[in-house]
């Protein structure tokens, strides 16, 4: 049951990261002004804020696929037990 529980644990931490990672690239490119022609910086930040936002969503998929995984598990070995 350990075991399970670690899963649980980091698969629960991974999502919560990921969502995080969302919620502040989101936030961050709403708060952006749209770039104009020849502002490469503006236009730089939200290449960087588009990518953390996609980053966040693996994360939070990977999370999620833990969590699925642990629970599995926990079934497995409950039918195992039973």
């Amino acid at each position: 049951m350990q075991i399970n529980s670690s899963l649980l644990s980091a698969g629960l931490s991974t999502y919560q990261s990921g969502q995080q990672r969302v919620d502040e690239a989101g936030a961050a490119i709403a708060s952006n002004s749209l770039p104009v022609a020849g502002n490469s910086q503006v236009l730089a930040e939200l290449t960087e804020q588009l990518v953390e936002l996609k980053v966040g969503e693996h994360a939070a998929q990977v999370g999620a696929r833990v969590i699925r995984s642990a629970d599995e598990v926990l079934g497995t070995l409950i039918d195992t037990q039973a």
